[in-house]
């Protein structure tokens, strides 16, 4: 066993916390690597990889991870940012950001005498009155023609007006119903396309073309087979298909698949989606008879082509049932038609669950990405501010909650005092940082705003980023969606206790391969 010990702050150090400033460095290095981004004047962030690919990106969770992170504490703040993105969709450089202040300011304590214990009651009472707090100030909205909800848009869409209208726009054809239910991602609607159009319509797109040009480029009112398979005839090994008897059974396989494809002509099938490959002689049948297929689609696109026709997946082996049994597989779709222009086939006026396609058109091939997240970041948030209303932004929120959490410091006793402080000041932080990339002095902007909110009980006073004086956030139409901050919050608190009750880290031992074999004791 090899124990590692290394610190990276000084020799004066004691050696006890040499785990503990190693992790703080490396949660440091990966905050600085987004802060730079954060608020309506943060910067782009570059990242290249060793073939020299570009990526220039505002986006937190992109930026983390892509980014070269080898250190495992590293590893688990941009874990924390991915399930942040993952839940809620929006706020992962706000909870990293978090994240890094709440442990560095605990480290500044230890170093100073306080005992991790100490530091993380206070840090678990300190988050608790925050959470609580921060519950109550949000705001319910009502419903989809709150002017609040294209604010939301505006603010994640960092000020794309097109984007925000876009998404806006798909928010209401999709409904309030459907953007409350859990299992419904409204960012899975977006997708960006090179010199595509603008644009939001009540369909799925799907990024393949169909086989070849002499399929027909449109249907209308069609039937929707979706074959979760490969449309080609089961095989047989080549051992057997020497054989009399497996050349037989080849020649039986290849006149029931026939019968098969066959079938899915007289049932008037128009377009087929199929999850791997198609067989000549079914391309060349089903050509034939007029039908749209398109090969190797993703599942992903498969379970939204079922969801909006009202298909039902079908293996090949499946093909074999009777006519009036494949029947009930069958979805619909009110329009089909191949984009030349873009490689894909859009399908329109589904039989099943309605869903919206947001299209945002891209001028060139590298803010194709950007573009995406952007408008992804937006419907996250819509949908977040749907469901748990909304905050003002700007950092106003966490700053007004900071104030409070002071106040709950003077009822705590003892050390743990330290920890309730760690809270305040990582609070704090996202609006010092906002000013900051603005151009302006944190101290002093927010002891203005600090100043202002005790004077007029506002909590929703911030800086406006332009003129640098203290604003209501909620005039300027600066919202945010309340969930995105308090799991911001409370996954940062989980991540910064984790990593102060490291003590000491440890090398693993490389794990042996199942088949070598320890020596026994005795053999030794």
């Amino acid at each position: 066993m090899s124990l590692k010990r290394e610190a990276v702050s000084g020799s004066d150090v004691d050696e006890r916390l040499a785990a503990l400033i190693t992790n703080t460095n490396a949660f440091r290095a990966i905050a600085s690597a987004v802060e730079g981004t954060l608020g309506p004047k943060g910067l782009d962030t570059m990242l290249v990889d060793r073939f020299g690919e570009v990526v220039i990106t505002n986006d937190g969770v992109t930026i983390l991870t892509m980014m070269e992170a080898n250190h495992p504490a590293a590893r688990m703040l941009i874990n924390i940012a991915r399930a942040q993105q993952e839940e809620i969709g929006d706020g992962t450089t706000t909870a990293t950001v978090l994240a890094g202040s709440l442990v560095g300011s605990g480290v500044e304590h230890v170093v100073k005498g306080v005992p991790v214990a100490r530091v993380i009651e206070g840090l678990r009472v300190g988050l608790n009155k925050a959470l609580e707090a921060m519950k109550r100030q949000a705001r319910p909205v009502n419903g989809l023609g709150d002017p609040v909800i294209r604010q939301v848009a505006l603010v994640a869409g960092r000020g794309h007006e097109d984007i925000a209208e876009l998404v806006v726009q798909a928010a209401e054809l999709i409904g309030e119903e459907k953007l409350r239910e859990s299992s419904f991602k409204f960012t899975d609607a977006i997708v960006a396309e090179e010199g595509a159009d603008n644009k939001v319509f009540m369909g799925i797109i799907i990024n393949k073309e169909r086989m070849n040009r002499q399929m027909p480029r449109e249907l209308d009112n069609s039937k929707v087979l979706i074959i979760d398979d490969a449309l080609e005839p089961e095989e047989i090994d080549d051992e057997a298909l020497g054989t009399e008897a497996g050349f037989a059974r080849y020649l039986q396989l290849q006149n029931e698949f026939k019968e098969n494809v066959n079938k899915i002509v007289d049932i008037g099938v128009g377009l087929v989606l199929v999850d791997r490959g198609v067989d000549d002689i079914a391309e060349e049948i089903l050509t034939d008879a007029g039908l749209i297929v398109i090969q190797r689609v993703s599942s992903r696109e498969l379970r939204k082509a079922a969801e909006h026709t009202g298909s039902r997946m079908i293996k090949r082996t499946g093909l074999k049932k009777a006519p009036e049994e494949l029947m009930k597989y069958l979805g619909q779709a009110g329009k089909a038609f191949n984009d030349e222009k873009l490689e894909q086939v859009w399908v329109l006026g589904g039989g099943g669950k309605p869903m919206a396609t947001v299209l945002v058109g891209a001028a060139t091939s590298e803010v194709v990405g950007e573009r995406e997240r952007i408008a992804r970041d937006a419907a996250a948030s819509v949908q977040a501010a749907i469901i748990g209303g909304v905050v003002p932004g700007g950092g106003s929120l966490e700053l007004a909650v900071s104030r409070e959490v002071e106040k709950a410091r003077e009822g705590i006793r003892g050390m743990a005092a330290y920890g309730v402080d760690c809270v305040v000041e990582a609070l704090k932080r996202p609006m010092s940082q906002i000013v900051a990339n603005a151009g302006f002095n944190p101290l002093e902007k927010l002891g203005d705003v600090i100043a202002a909110q005790v004077e007029t009980g506002k909590n929703s006073l911030a800086i406006d980023c332009d003129s640098g004086q203290v604003a209501d956030m909620v005039e300027m139409g600066i919202a945010d969606p309340a969930s995105v901050k308090i799991y911001a919050l409370k996954a940062a608190g989980e991540v910064a206790e984790a990593i102060l009750r490291i003590d000491t880290i440890i090398k693993k031992r490389e794990e042996k391969s199942i088949n070598t074999k320890e020596p026994s004791i005795a053999g030794l």
